[in-house]
């Protein structure tokens, strides 16, 4: 008879292959692959990470980041996420979340969002301490 660890967490998710990674990588503009996949988090995150390094005004940033977060959060439900739990780095179809994510924290404390910095880092954290690391550790 196995039995049930009732106090472990869920899974991890990991997230399919995105289609847009590959254009990004390919070296496409963001913006036209946010176009050809708007359902894509990469695409999303590609296109804020490519406004703030830009110098584009952090609220451009912040509507960008948003967009792939709520995307992502489509996608993570969609592949069996409960609202909790890792989504590693270390999958590497799981980074465009993680990205988009860590661009809505870092775009919030810009815009003086503190809340939502807080909330968005320690979500970011809880997800994957490696991604926080990167990104914004």
């Amino acid at each position: 008879m196995s039995h049930i660890d009732l106090m472990a967490g869920p899974p991890p998710t990991h997230l399919p292959v995105d289609p847009a990674t590959a254009e990004l990588e390919a070296g496409a503009a963001p913006s036209d692959v946010v176009r050809r996949h708007p359902e894509s988090p990469a695409a999303w995150a590609a296109l804020a990470g490519q406004a703030q390094e830009q110098g584009a005004d952090d609220v451009t940033v912040y509507a960008y980041a948003r967009v792939g977060y709520h995307r992502s959060l489509d996608l993570l439900r969609r592949n069996g996420w409960k609202g909790h739990g890792p989504v590693p780095w270390e999958h590497e179809p799981n980074r465009g979340f993680l990205r988009a994510l860590a661009l809505l924290a870092s775009s919030a404390q810009a815009i003086g969002e503190s809340a939502e910095w807080e909330r968005c880092s320690t979500f970011l954290r809880d997800s994957s301490q490696a991604a926080y690391d990167e990104l914004l550790g």
